[in-house]
């Protein structure tokens, strides 16, 4: 018969610590790129047509909130996952075969 899980068991696995932990950074990042996307849009793009400014041939709303938006997450993403993030095993090392088990 398997041996039922005790939530306040898994408290004590540092890997719950740990993914708790990236989870709520990730969360950060898109809430952060889309409040980046929010203003630049919204900000930018209020304004009428004829008074738009234009970069590359986008409107500048649409550029910085798209494009730019795109490039600086996708630096951020390799940082964190690079600087922050760390690799953790999915094994158990319980004899029991593992969390859940």
């Amino acid at each position: 018969m398997a041996k039922k899980h005790k939530f306040d068991e898994s408290k004590e696995d540092p890997r719950f610590k740990i993914s708790d932990r990236e989870a709520k950074i990730g969360v950060g990042i898109a809430l952060a790129n889309f409040i980046w996307w929010f203003v630049f849009a919204y900000g930018l793009g209020s304004k009428d047509v004829e008074n738009y400014s234009y970069v590359f041939g986008l409107p500048s709303w649409f550029f910085y909130s798209c494009v730019l938006g795109f490039v600086v997450f996708t630096l951020v993403i390799v940082i964190v996952v690079k600087k922050f993030l760390v690799e953790i095993p999915l094994e158990s090392n319980d004899e029991d075969g593992g969390i859940g088990s």
